[in-house]
């Protein structure tokens, strides 16, 4: 059973810093891109960074300069250091994993952790 849990989430002042955490179980982990995505009430989920298995980072404008992905394989974890957060980063993240094979997509997701950022 695929499992991926997001920790880190909490409530932050703006210009503040957190770091999220994605744990994954039940998958081969290093063969997989791994990506975290934000959802704000009432809005889509939008994509916030990439980082596959060769190492390819991918970020969103907004988080450009702000937010960093990394990976850990030996812990099967990815991350994401926000710095200088705003208010309108408030929203659900989830952890994303990824892959296609065979013309096939294997495409799983967290449950989601909370980050809310007053002004």
């Amino acid at each position: 059973q695929v499992q991926l849990v997001e920790s880190g989430g909490g409530l932050v002042q703006a210009g503040g810093s957190l770091r999220l955490s994605c744990a994954a179980s039940g998958i081969f982990f290093s063969i997989y891109d791994m990506g975290w995505y934000r959802q704000a009430p009432g809005k889509l989920r939008e994509l916030v960074a990439t980082l596959s298995s060769a190492g390819s980072t991918n970020y969103a404008d907004a988080m450009k300069g702000r937010f960093t992905i990394s990976r850990d394989n030996a812990k099967n974890t990815v991350y994401l250091q926000m710095n200088s957060l705003k208010p309108e980063d408030t929203a659900v993240y989830y952890c994303n994993a990824r892959r296609e094979f065979l013309s096939k997509i294997f495409d799983y997701w967290g449950q989601g952790t909370q980050v809310t950022v007053s002004s």
